[in-house]
């Protein structure tokens, strides 16, 4: 049984300490030299004591917290149908260039449409505030980098390792999934990884135009209502979790691809 490697889980930590770093200097100076006033602009030290410090500070994280689960919920939902479209999309495309042919223009049509410009007539075709508005949404934003990504990874396979699976009398599909699938495995974490980010991303987006929930529908209550505190809570709750949520699935990487002993794919 092979050790936990904990070189590439000790990186990420580090590198999610570093960016969160960074990203608290830049608030602060965002802050610190504009000319946005103190009553809209709230800087890290007052969020901080918004959700901690304050004497109302549980009653504030106890109405955050709703909302944060509830985008979450909405960004995983994306996150795997988007994730499970891209997988089954890139299998099909490697056993048949018909398909390929005859499913990747429209994907790519579909993608030169900002999706701002698109999602009114998903929310009319799905329903507002539905579930599957948010599905749609979310797994649009999270599907063209992922089957990019899986694409790429299931063309990479070794020549020879396919051409002993046909020797044997091994099928396309018996080489995809013995050869193909498992090579694939670091496209599929890096996809993965730049779909979290996307997936909330979405989850924001299907929240302020359909649902009207979780953090991404309350950000525009917040700001009609001069509630700013909550505001600046709201986005920076959400920012870290996202990070938080990258270095989760990388960790997940490093352990996997240690594992299955694809040491050299690790970075």
């Amino acid at each position: 049984m092979k050790a936990l490697p904990w070189k590439p889980v000790l990186r990420a930590v580090a590198n999610t300490a570093i960016t969160l770093a960074i990203v608290i200097l830049l608030w602060q100076a965002l802050i610190s030299f504009t000319s946005v006033s103190p009553y809209v602009a709230k800087g890290p030290a007052e969020v901080w004591a918004f959700l901690f410090t304050a004497e109302d500070a549980a009653a504030n994280r106890a109405e955050l917290a709703p909302l944060l689960a509830q985008t979450l919920q909405d960004a995983a939902l994306g996150f795997v149908v988007g994730i499970v479209i891209a997988i089954v999309l890139a299998v099909l495309f490697s056993l048949s260039r018909a398909v390929e042919a005859g499913v990747m223009p429209l994907a790519l049509l579909l993608r030169s449409v900002p999706l701002v410009a698109i999602a009114p007539v998903i929310i009319l075709i799905t329903g507002r505030g539905t579930p599957a508005s948010v599905a749609v949404i979310g797994s649009i934003v999270v599907l063209f980098p992922a089957l990019a990504a899986i694409m790429f990874g299931l063309s990479r396979a070794s020549a020879e390792s396919l051409a002993v699976v046909h020797v044997y009398g091994g099928t396309r599909l018996t080489a995809l999934r013995k050869v193909n699938l498992p090579g694939a495995l670091p496209s599929l974490f890096a996809a993965a990884r730049v779909s979290v980010p996307a997936a909330v991303t979405g989850a924001l987006l299907a929240e302020w135009l359909s649902t009207g929930q979780g953090i991404g529908g309350m950000i525009q209550k917040f700001t009609a209502s001069a509630r700013f505190e909550e505001l600046w809570a709201s986005v920076a709750i959400i920012t870290i979790v996202t990070l938080l949520l990258y270095n989760i699935v990388q960790i997940a990487e490093s352990v996997v691809l240690s594992r299955m002993g694809m040491t050299g794919s690790l970075t």
